[in-house]
């Protein structure tokens, strides 16, 4: 016995040691995350324009347009997909960003996919345009080739940013990029938009603008004319029922003009708080996500034949119904491709709940019709193939694939009649086929899957020759972001199936996982509490986890959101119940020179004080007390007077220096440049459902 308890002794003294050690591993682990997050924070100094300058002088390298065969493209979000208009085997992709969880990379590679030779080709140009994501293209109707417009990029860290207001056009056949120079005036910088086409015009409609104090999400409608070379503002009357400002809705082609469905944005809400001392509920004002469910359709006549050249059509907007049978629940990033007057939607994400703990979510693998003229969406499923029935060769897709069927069905009829047999044997009956030539290289069999891809948002879509070719997506699980590294093919036609064109395993997350450690020290807790208690008895405890959590970026903005709030909370003392969290001011970036605040490319002068009034009004009390003048003897609204007046005074005086920064960008074709130091509301990637 006595040997037995010094046996028990020993094990657990050895068992005490290993977890001591197991800790203090964990401690360096948890003072490596904090040291990394430091160094991880948005406050980086990068030069954008030094970055997109190297980028440039790159490009500049290649004398000519070049092509050859190269692997798949990296995993990638918010690119864009485009069946080439030119040839009915290619596939264009350009641009994306992918983000690992500490750092985003921005692509601006033009990849050709070979359906037919089931081949990847990479472009390289002189002319190519810059990195980015969030931007949109589309086919250019009546005059042939793709147009592109906008986007953005950021610093590899996301501290800084900016959005694209240059225009381009790729022409499917020679792989050329043209940038368009256009007369007057032309839409601003924008990600999140979405374009198509009508006739000899190219619509553009919504997106954000992040501005130094907010996201500002966009509700305006150009046209540019592809005969004339002119963007067109059109100008509605202010009774007409227009769509609201939002991004990442559908944009579908109609022979009578456009029609809209769906979209992200986020709008002001009021949120009951915390009981207060003195009574009553304190409340804040915040900006909640909407996904809208709304349809309009945009009505576009043309001139007359004999009206003067530069005469704009008539554009106006009418609202639709709801569709009937569409996806429930709502759900934002259900990418949508136009296919012979409908729509045909992918994937989304559905937020079923907001706390302060994050934002559980759903998401979806189902493919839907929308029956544009019906407005109705009509559920898609694949067909298993009959047990009885032959198993047929590989072949191809689309019209072709049938096409071919076609044809060997009436050749086995023609067999099944000259044999003198019924036309029920027909099926029966062997054909003799054309010998395929040996020298031609052989297609690999690819494997097709009886199930949809795995759930997920914002993937590409585009149709070509029948087909759907569903590429890319994200998904998110706790707090890791999976960017999908893949790409399907649905035959519309048939949908036996779905065809795994290339798929690799998605890249390791590099964020850290903070809820995991925690986690992991909670585990151990609850070990050193259950050899506690096997002394005295065997109780043992279990920690349940969510299934779902907000993402990394998503927490990212909520921290600071919830530490910008608390912070001034701190410093202000409440005279009111009512709080207000949405970013209209921002902390002023200073002058080198006199620590005053300092005007930025494209700020009014109302911007500039909205930004930095606090500063400007501590700037005037400071100087009254110096001069002997109490400020208390003023009222706010002089105070206010004075401090604008000595903003306007700075903005006048730093003017000349701000038009060459302007002219600068403008030439480049970057709109205003943000740092999120600047912002009281974070701002994740560009990978998000905005």
């Amino acid at each position: 016995m006595a040997k037995d308890k010094k046996g028990n002794s020993e094990g657990k003294k050895a068992k005490k040691a290993e977890k001591k050690l197991k800790q203090e591993k964990k401690g360096e682990k948890k003072e490596k995350v904090k040291k990394s997050k430091a160094e991880d924070s948005d406050a980086e100094d990068v030069d954008l324009d030094a970055v997109l300058a190297e980028y440039a002088k790159k490009q500049e390298q290649f004398l000519k347009v070049t092509e050859a065969p190269c692997e798949p493209p990296r995993a990638r979000a918010s690119a864009t997909l485009i069946a080439s208009p030119a040839n009915d085997n290619e596939l264009f992709l350009f641009g994306g960003e992918y983000f690992n969880g500490a750092l985003a990379t921005f692509f601006n590679d033009l990849y050709v996919y070979q359906i037919n030779k089931d081949e990847w080709h990479l472009v390289t140009s002189p002319n190519t345009p810059l990195p980015r994501s969030g931007h949109a293209w589309c086919r250019g109707g009546n005059s042939g080739g793709v147009y592109m417009f906008g986007g953005e990029f950021s610093s590899p860290k996301q501290g800084t940013f900016y959005h694209y207001n240059d225009f381009w056009r790729l022409e499917p056949s020679n792989r050329e990029w043209t940038r368009i120079e256009t007369k007057g005036k032309s839409p601003p910088a924008r990600s999140g938009h979405r374009m198509t086409f009508f006739k000899n015009y190219i619509i553009l409609f919504g997106g954000f603008q992040d501005t130094s104090q907010q996201t500002k999400y966009l509700s305006d409608l150009w046209i540019y004319d592809t005969n004339s070379f002119v963007w067109h503002n059109p100008v509605l009357p202010l009774a007409t029922q227009k769509p609201g400002a939002r991004s990442s809705f559908s944009f579908l082609p109609h022979e009578s003009g456009a029609v809209l469905y769906g979209g992200y944005s986020r709008v002001k809400a009021t949120v009951t708080g915390k009981q207060m001392k003195g009574g009553g509920q304190a409340q804040r004002n915040v900006l909640k996500p909407l996904v809208h469910e709304d349809c309009f359709f945009l009505r576009i006549i043309q001139p007359a034949a004999d009206a003067p050249p530069n005469t704009l059509p008539t554009v106006r907007w009418e609202r639709r119904k709801k569709p009937a049978n569409a996806p429930n629940p709502s759900r934002a990033g259900s990418t949508m491709a136009h296919h012979k007057g409908r729509g045909i939607a992918f994937g989304g994400v559905h937020d079923v709940e907001e706390s302060e703990e994050g934002i559980d979510s759903e998401f979806f693998n189902t493919l839907f019709a929308w029956n544009i003229e019906r407005n109705r969406y009509f559920p898609l499923a694949l067909r298993k193939v009959r047990a009885n029935q032959r198993k047929p060769q590989e072949s191809r897709g689309g019209r072709r694939g049938r096409g071919q069927a076609n044809e060997d069905e009436l050749l086995r009829n023609l067999a099944a009649l000259e044999t003198g047999k019924s036309l029920d044997f027909a099926d029966e009956m062997d054909i003799e086929k054309p010998k395929e030539n040996p020298d031609e290289p052989q297609m690999p069999t690819k494997e097709v899957l009886m199930e949809f891809p795995h759930p997920r948002f914002n993937a590409q879509l585009t149709v070509q020759d029948d087909v759907l070719y569903i590429y890319g997506g994200t998904y998110e699980k706790g707090d890791r972001e999976f960017t999908f590294d893949e790409m399907y093919a649905i035959d519309l036609g048939k949908l036996d199936g779905v065809k795994q064109i290339f798929r690799r395993e998605p890249e390791n997350w590099q964020g850290s996982d903070d809820e995991e450690s925690d986690d992991e020290d909670g585990s151990d807790d609850d070990e050193d509490d259950e050899d506690e208690e096997d002394e005295e008895g065997d109780v043992k405890m279990a920690d349940e986890k969510p299934l779902y959590t907000e993402s990394i970026r998503k927490s990212k903005r909520k921290d600071k959101l919830a530490t910008a709030f608390d912070e001034a909370s701190e410093t202000s003392s409440v005279q009111s119940t009512t709080f207000d969290d949405t970013p209209d001011d921002a902390t002023a970036a200073a002058s080198a020179d006199d620590n005053l605040p300092h005007p930025r490319p494209f700020e009014s002068r109302r911007d500039f004080f909205q930004r930095s009034g606090n500063e400007w009004q501590e700037a005037l009390m400071t100087s009254l007390r110096w001069q002997g003048i109490q400020p208390e003897s003023l009222s706010v609204k002089e105070i206010k007077t004075r401090a604008f007046e000595m903003s306007e005074e700075k903005w006048w005086d730093c003017r000349e220096e701000i038009i060459a920064l302007e002219d600068e960008q403008e030439a480049a074709g970057i709109g205003e440049v943000v740092t999120l130091a600047d912002r009281t509301e974070a701002s994740g990637g560009v990978g998000r459902r905005r």
